[in-house]
């Protein structure tokens, strides 16, 4: 059931900024959602798009295995906003030509607008010159016919173009950087002036549509929830409550690899504060069984991924007949999780890429298409305490992908007390809530270090702080140095087996915020 009637498809060609696009168009509350840009011409009009977004790449339209889209989203009748790669893709498909320019443009750019008609319907034009963002090689030579300049840069003499009759506009600057200050005029202007969307996408329609959409499917079936204590699978358990009750029953998995006095916290909280029946289960033998020699972190991830489903469906063995497994999959995990032109994913999810297709029990993902903070909304509007939603963010496979290499008791005792550590110490100074993760992890080298003049050779830690809205990209959080010393010295001196902090100073792109 598709619970969003109107929708913003974005065609995604593979670049860094796609779901920027996403989220300057939900930030507006208007729903989109990104695919493919090989999907099919018959998905895409059942996906049944208000209007579609063809993203930026780093290919050249021009190449032999450029990539391209179904020319046919040009006869459907729908708006269709080209950027950058996708505007020189439209203009191309269209029987225009784009070629290698003479000089390209990198960063910031003056545009000067010659027609506010369409993208620019409201910002002045004239004298006056707009930043945007550029980020190409290539440039357009040649307009098709019915196309019109509206807009012109120092090196590109069609930075905007519109069709003269159809809903087609394409710009060769990334409205959706921050770098483009009128970026979220023309985003605008193509969602409510072009496609004719009304701002009535909020979490408050999303949940009634959501507990409509999952009462419809489930009917009187029983449901089982993975329960992590996080704010993701936190969420998805309130809504599914929501929606059919009683018929839910919450499973709690000790994976073994959980922050110390995780579990025990997780499991008072929602017996003392929720409606919730919730079963505990604990599996920490089990999977440092499965982690015994294994330090590939694909593998890690996905044998955990296939740890749970075994025991959720032992679970659901036990309760009597069920047949859906609730999950809080979110969107970056989905997005990260497939694969480009047949390349590998960036990493496999322990809940995307992790699932077995053997599983016997049917999905429910009702946080699938959402970002972080889109469900953080969600939780507030749902009733959950400020508590439970705004706790940092924790990976489902737990301490197992911040110990890098063979995950073992020893090595979990380490990674426990240090974590410990960094959480005492960015509350205590008022950083936690300032940042969107602080973690410690476990390195897998040693080095030579001096305690009580003698020689050490022990373990490093890692200190990882990261600011971010969704996820998708992250900064390094500057934390003063008062703080990184204090952590750094405590960590010395109280985790037994380090002599050797570190600061992770890399952002995402091109690192992950997870090390694996």
């Amino acid at each position: 059931m598709d619970i969003h009637s109107e929708k913003i498809v974005i065609l995604d060609f593979g670049s860094q900024t796609t779901q920027l696009i996403a989220r300057r168009i939900r930030e507006q509350k208007v729903y989109s959602e990104i695919h493919p840009f090989s999907t099919s011409l018959t998905k895409i009009k059942a996906l049944n798009p208000t209007g579609i977004i063809l993203s930026g790449s780093p290919c050249s339209v021009y190449d032999p295995d450029a990539p391209l889209c179904d020319a046919g989203v040009f006869n459907l009748g729908i708006p269709v906003l080209g950027i950058c790669y996708g505007a020189q893709l439209m203009i191309q498909q269209l029987g225009g030509k784009v070629e290698k320019a003479e000089k390209r443009e990198f960063g910031k750019a003056d545009l000067a607008i010659l027609s506010t008609e369409g993208l620019f319907a409201g910002l002045e034009t004239g004298e006056i010159r707009h930043q945007v963002w550029m980020s190409h090689g290539d440039r357009v030579e040649v307009i098709p016919e019915g196309f019109v300049t509206t807009a012109i840069s120092a090196h590109s003499p069609f930075a905007a173009l519109r069709h003269a009759e159809k809903p087609f506009v394409a710009v060769q600057f990334h409205p959706e950087v921050a770098h483009t200050l009128i970026g979220n005029d023309v985003l605008r202007n193509f969602i409510f002036g072009i496609c004719n969307c009304s701002p009535s996408w909020t979490m408050h329609s999303f949940i009634e549509a959501a507990v409509e959409s999952i009462r419809a499917r489930v009917g009187k079936d029983r449901v089982i929830c993975a329960l992590s204590g996080g704010v993701d699978s936190s969420v998805v358990a309130a809504i599914v409550h929501r929606a059919i009750g009683d018929q839910l029953t919450c499973i709690y998995v000790n994976n073994g690899l959980m922050r110390t006095g995780e579990s025990e916290s997780i499991l008072r909280f929602f017996r003392e504060t929720s409606k919730l029946h919730v079963i505990d289960v604990d599996a920490a033998d089990f999977f440092l069984d499965e982690l015994q020699g294994v330090v590939d972190p694909e593998v890690k991830r996905k044998r955990i991924g296939l740890g749970f489903i075994k025991i959720f469906e032992d679970e659901a063995g036990r309760i009597g007949e069920v047949k859906y497994l609730a999950q809080g999959t979110l969107y970056p995990d989905v997005i990260e999780s497939v694969s480009f032109r047949g390349e590998a994913p960036i990493k496999s999810h322990h809940n995307v890429g992790g699932l077995p297709e053997i599983m016997k029990l049917a999905l429910i993902e009702p946080l699938r298409e959402l970002f972080k903070d889109e469900v953080r909304e969600l939780g507030l509007e749902l009733g959950l305490p400020e508590e439970a939603i705004y706790r940092q963010p924790f990976p489902g496979p737990g301490l197992g992908i911040r110990i890098m290499g063979e995950v073992t008791a020893e090595r979990l005792r380490i990674v426990r007390q240090a974590d410990v550590i960094v959480l005492e110490e960015m509350k205590k100074s008022g950083w936690y809530r300032k940042v969107w993760q602080s973690f410690a992890v476990l390195l897998p080298i040693q080095t030579v270090g001096v305690m009580g003049d003698g020689r050490t050779y022990e373990n490093v830690i890692a200190l990882r702080a990261v600011d971010s809205r969704d996820a998708m990209t992250a900064d390094w959080s500057r934390l003063p140095y008062e703080i990184l010393g204090l952590i750094s010295s405590r960590i010395i001196n109280e985790v037994r087996g380090v002599n050797r902090v570190v600061y992770d100073i890399s952002s995402k792109p091109p690192a992950t915020i997870e090390w694996e």
